[in-house]
């Protein structure tokens, strides 16, 4: 419980927020815009509010284009958090008449790829330390062979998955040579908007898009990233919906195995390029916004709109296959070790996107998108259980779930001198994390993160999703 929940709101209010709560909701907006939609976040009185959140997400809320174009709705999910740029994570904006490019932000399409296995424990255990060194290479020091052709680029970048497979030649050079192209087609459908978006080359970073070249090798594709990216295997220890998780592939007691990633940086190349004419578009002679957050009027400039959505797309295509590529390389590996293992994809999903919603759009911004029916991935940190959900397409929510705890010390806070660095404070006892940087430890340790389970409790008793499954870390690989 809050401390003095009274007393909290009185203290936002001296912060400029007017904020009720009422049965796990908080409902913010400016006092000084009164007009503005009232935005609403999910979280249990006993879950601590970062007032820095929640003037975050108020001033997205109160987003107008005085050319035209209005913030509809917000909310955040009970992973909410501040975000460095203004926006907290967690966000969820619906908008009519103008984009937002920094409500999605720099990582485009990072997001989550769950795959299941018939692999036992007692097989994985005995070939465990054959199988981390091999990915430990291919994730962490660079023995991947990931060669595309400049053509494969191009198809990647136009049409995600579908338009790189298209241009895959009849001997594919490196990793696609070994990879199972029957099986990635007939995934494609668990890939959320078919791992395809609009997209085009010229947004691409200029050295991805060298048609002189034979084949163009990218530092960045086919890796995790920083921050809270992660590869991580997992056992699969408890299913509570027998009839989906059958449907899904998912066995108990087997290894299954996650990836977090996204973008990398194609989207840091295309985000912050959006953002800086977002900026340079805001009509002369306006005072710009005090949140610093620039929307592109669907009435004033919509080739930018549109050019802003398909740079966007480019991005989340590259995103769809980095990803894909992260997984071929533990899929091949397990196969390496273990035979010829099934393992089925069971859902990628973005976080940081832009979806088409009616005659709008809905923006977000570290949240899952969770209609009814469809298969939700949340993570917890690598000290702590994972869960396969299915979404219940909440309304109010916007159809959306969190895309995991959520950090409640910031990176700065875990690594600073003095504090305790224990494992048993760092919450590390029991954990296996492979890594060649030992501040990622740090900054990533399970106490940096809120408890996961009360995060899953909150948008289960909500409606936002049910469960299908529990899984629990193995080894997990920062970058």
């Amino acid at each position: 419980m809050q401390p003095n929940l009274k007393r909290l709101l009185q203290a936002l209010a001296r912060q400029g927020l007017t904020v009720t709560f009422h049965d796990n909701i908080y409902q913010v907006r400016l006092t000084a815009e009164p007009e503005a939609p009232a935005a609403e976040v999910l979280l249990p009185a006993y879950f601590p509010l970062e007032a820095k959140a929640l003037k975050q997400l108020a001033q997205l809320a109160a987003i107008r284009h005085p050319s035209g174009g209005r913030v509809v709705r917000a909310c955040a999910t009970p992973d909410f958090h501040p975000g460095d740029a203004g926006i907290a994570i967690g966000s969820v904006t619906e908008t009519e008449g103008m984009v937002i490019p920094a409500a999605v932000g720099t990582d485009i399409n990072c997001g989550m790829r769950f795959h299941a296995t018939d692999l036992p424990l007692e097989r994985f255990l005995a070939g465990k330390i054959e199988l981390t060194a091999a990915l430990k290479g291919d994730l962490l020091l660079g023995t991947r062979d990931l060669p595309l052709t400049a053509p494969m680029f191009q198809g990647l970048f136009c049409g995600g998955i579908p338009g790189w497979l298209l241009e895959v030649p009849d001997q594919p050079p490196g990793l696609a040579g070994q990879a199972d192209l029957r099986q990635i087609e007939q995934e494609i459908d668990r890939v959320q908007l078919g791992g395809s978006l609009a997209g085009h080359e010229r947004w691409a970073p200029a050295a991805l898009t060298d048609h002189g070249r034979t084949l163009i090798r990218d530092d960045g594709l086919g890796t995790v990233g920083g921050g809270n990216h992660f590869v991580e295997l997992q056992l699969v220890e408890e299913i509570r919906d027998r009839s989906r998780a059958w449907e899904w592939g998912l066995r108990e007691s087997c290894v299954a195995f996650m990836i977090h990633s996204g973008s990398r940086n194609v989207g840091l190349h295309i985000g912050g390029m959006w953002q800086d004419r977002a900026r340079a578009a805001w009509p002369k002679g306006l005072k710009f916004p005090e949140s610093g957050i620039f929307p592109l009027s669907l009435v004033e400039t919509p080739e930018l709109v549109a050019s802003y959505l398909e740079a966007e797309a480019t991005a989340a295509n590259y995103g769809f296959l980095n990803r894909l590529f992260l997984a071929e390389m533990v899929r091949q590996r397990l196969r390496e070790q273990f035979g010829d293992l099934e393992a089925p994809l069971v859902r990628d999903l973005p976080h940081n996107l832009t979806w088409p919603s009616g005659s709008g759009w809905i923006a977000r911004k570290g949240a899952c998108p969770a209609p009814a029916g469809e298969a939700v991935v949340i993570p917890g940190s690598m000290g702590t259980a994972s869960y396969l959900l299915v979404g219940q397409g909440h309304e109010r929510f916007l159809a959306s779930a969190s895309h995991g705890a959520g950090r409640q010390r910031s990176r700065f806070e875990m690594g600073r001198a003095g504090a305790d660095h224990s494992t048993a404070a760092l919450g590390l006892e029991g954990v296996e994390c492979i890594t060649l940087r030992e501040e990622r430890r740090l900054e990533e340790a399970p106490a940096a993160y809120k408890p996961i389970d009360p995060v899953i409790d909150a948008q289960v008793a909500a409606g936002l999703v049910s469960v299908v499954a529990r899984m629990r870390p193995l080894v997990t690989f920062k970058a």
